[in-house]
């Protein structure tokens, strides 16, 4: 029976008129298309600061200068600083206490706080102007949400109740034959009641779905839901995952209230019933994490900063275990061990399931840290991996571009991708569908587009992801842009020409904060002009594509880069030597894609999306692409024309004619 990961479904809160016999506050209505709904709606996709506007990055030196100068006491944690809180206690006049509970903690990457005793939660900057309020004699004031925003968690709060409300313990059904039908489905056949009543697990009768509470480790008030269901499509089995509230803003620790405070050792795991069966089978201390494998919001961290030893055990897949590595870096690697998947390490719940040794594979997890130098033994098992796992090592496949999967094999992480093609041929809406095809499956994107402004962006690209002309169609535009929401999209407010720095600096903090692990800039020649390092046009290209090459690589993140071609004879064919500047560009990117559009006088050209080099496996080649204008689709070609690879670049151009060649081979 085939397994497929959790993908997120639609908002949990569309299921409240079914469940909740239509009781909604005065005026919502949770149906797509609904009336009165045009038009009341806002764009909310988040958006990285401007480095013209918010709060400038602070580093953990000044960090510490600061609080030694105000006389502030705090110790060093592994990702955060500790210090007594400025919202608990006798308010303003009185210095902070170091015999006083330290419960606030401050990242040391970006300076953001949480006070654990009373939620309060702000910027380097918000914390800054509590102790000069404090220094006044002022009770500080914790920072506080927009009305929208408060009024969003206030309703999602109404909306958990209710459906927590009808929800059973799964041992309380009546029907004996529908319990241990409703275990199996959901795999949880050996996991007791006694485990599900510990963690609160009920089931959703309505939905069919089991119902994980998230409780405020404040004072034990249900603050929202998340609800997993089971979608069969012959032999595979898909979990459907939906939250209250929506995705971005649900930082739910499943399983934190159960967590004591001398516990020393923790195992985190992706999905909350990996937690259930790790607990019952090893008796450990246990957390799930919101969004699995794709985040670790770096808000949840002052929660895991009590634990001296952290094992990572994620998932059973290559894509969960370069997530492990990734949140082990946050975390601190010194105190953190990975659980390397394979046949004998699957995830907790099928290791219970198959009756496996749970502490034992929990014994065996691996180091995070590592020296410098490493012998083939240390990679020896690394290496049987790939081996193993060929089609995880290929990455991410595309949906939309299949030949594209059989020239690049997949997309990830750590690689460089070079995109060229001529002006007005569609670079940068093709390139636009390539990124959201592989966000759609879960790859954390960010956007910068310099070029062209992000309304513009991301109306193309919700235009691609509904597949249609919403501007005909506008009854429909709440569906489609709530599912839009849910993607782990995010874009940089950039635009026109910036610094490199800057830009660097903002891509490190997204990858820090949203553990983005795919970079999409459009495009080169928007990042030299702000480079002083030499009047030399072609110098400044080549520094800054040395600084996106060593990003990818430091960050295990793919960037995308998009380089304008030289200016060239409109009827020739673009070639990797094509690309504008140095061949440093195209030396340093692991693949490099051109668009060909091949003009007619007579009517449109043909596009063709052409794979000139692969450093993956080396196969290269063309396939031809059709554009739809109503979706701004480019989807691959039907004609007869097949997929070819050539050798090398010069017997590539050599074979392609009119009526289309074909070959195959590896490049040598």
């Amino acid at each position: 029976m085939a397994l497929v990961p959790l993908r997120p479904g639609r908002a949990a809160s569309r299921l409240l008129p079914l469940l909740c016999g239509g009781a909604r506050s005065k005026g919502a209505s949770l149906s797509p298309g609904a009336p009165g709904r045009l038009g009341q709606r806002r764009y909310k996709k988040d958006v990285l600061p401007s480095p013209d506007g918010p709060a400038p990055s602070v580093s953990i030196t000044e960090i510490r200068q600061y609080l030694r100068a105000e006389d502030i006491p705090f110790h060093d944690g592994y990702s955060c600083l500790h210090t007594p809180s400025l919202f608990t206690g006798d308010g303003g006049g009185q210095p902070l206490s170091a015999s006083a509970p330290f419960t606030l903690f401050i990242d040391k990457t970006t300076g953001s706080f949480l006070c654990t005793a009373t939620l309060a939660e702000g910027t380097w900057q918000d914390f800054q102007a509590n102790v000069e309020l404090r220094h006044r004699g002022i009770t500080p004031i914790p920072p506080a949400s927009s009305e929208e925003v408060e009024e969003e968690m206030r309703q999602a709060r109404e909306d958990a109740r209710c459906i927590w409300e009808r929800a059973l313990p799964l041992w309380e059904l009546l029907d004996e034959k529908e319990i241990k039908e409703t275990k199996a489905l959901f795999g949880i056949s050996m996991v007791t009641d006694a485990t599900l009543k510990r963690f609160g697990v009920r089931y959703l009768r309505t939905a069919r779905s089991l119902v994980f509470p998230w409780f405020s480790p404040q004072n034990a008030t249900l603050k929202g839901l998340k609800l997993v269901r089971v979608e069969k499509k012959g032999s595979t089995i898909t979990y459907v995952e939906e939250t209250l509230p929506r995705f971005d803003s649900y930082r739910n620790l499943f399983g934190l209230p159960l967590i004591g405070r001398r516990d020393t050792e923790l195992v985190l795991t992706g999905w909350e019933l990996d937690a259930l069966a790790l607990h019952q089978s090893a008796g450990v201390a246990t957390l799930a994490l919101p969004r699995g494998a794709s985040c670790l919001p770096p808000t949840l961290l002052p929660y895991l900063e009590q634990f001296k030893r952290i094992t990572l055990w994620l998932g059973e897949d290559l894509r969960s275990w370069e997530a492990a590595k990734l949140f082990a870096r946050k975390l601190s690697l010194k105190r953190c061990s990975l659980v390397r998947p394979g046949n004998l390490q699957p995830r907790p719940l099928e290791a219970l399931n198959q009756g496996l040794n749970v502490t034992k594979i929990l014994r065996s997890a691996l180091l995070a840290s590592h020296k410098s130098i490493v012998s083939f033994r240390q990679l020896r098992e690394e290496v049987f991996g790939e081996l193993v796992n060929t089609e995880q090592v290929s990455g991410v496949k595309w949906a939309r571009f299949p030949e594209l999967n059989k020239l690049l094999k997949g997309h990830r992480r750590g690689e460089l991708t070079i995109f060229t093609g001529p002006t007005g041929s569609g670079k940068t809406t093709f390139i636009s569908e390539y990124a959201l095809d592989l966000c759609m499956q879960g790859v954390c994107t960010l956007w910068g587009s310099f070029e062209i402004n992000n309304v513009r962006l991301a109306k193309i690209m919700l235009t691609q992801f509904a597949g249609r002309r919403l501007e005909d169609q506008l009854e429909l535009y709440d569906e489609w842009a709530d599912r839009f929401e849910e993607l782990p999209l995010y874009f940089m407010t950039f635009h026109g020409q910036q610094n490199i720095k800057t830009v660097i600096d903002t891509m490190q903090h997204a990858v820090y904060m949203y553990d983005i692990t795919h970079v999409v800039v459009d495009n080169l020649q928007f990042m030299m002009g702000h480079e002083h390092l030499s009047v030399d046009r072609l110098a400044a290209q080549d520094y800054v594509v040395g600084a996106f090459r060593k990003f990818a690589t430091d960050n295990t993140c793919h960037i995308t880069l998009i380089i304008h071609p030289r200016k060239e004879d409109d009827e020739k064919e673009l070639q990797t030597a094509s690309i504008f500047g140095s061949a440093k560009a195209s030396q340093e990117a692991d693949n490099v894609l051109i668009l060909q559009d091949r003009k007619l006088v007579t009517g449109p050209g043909k596009r063709y999306l052409q794979v000139s080099k692969n450093r993956f496996d080396g196969d290269v080649g063309i396939f031809p692409l059709e554009f739809s204008k109503a979706s701004l689709s480019f989807s691959s070609s039907k004609s007869k024309a097949r997929l070819k690879k050539m050798k090398g670049e010069k017997e590539l151009l050599a074979n392609k004619t009119v009526e289309g060649g074909s070959g195959a081979s590896k490049k040598p």
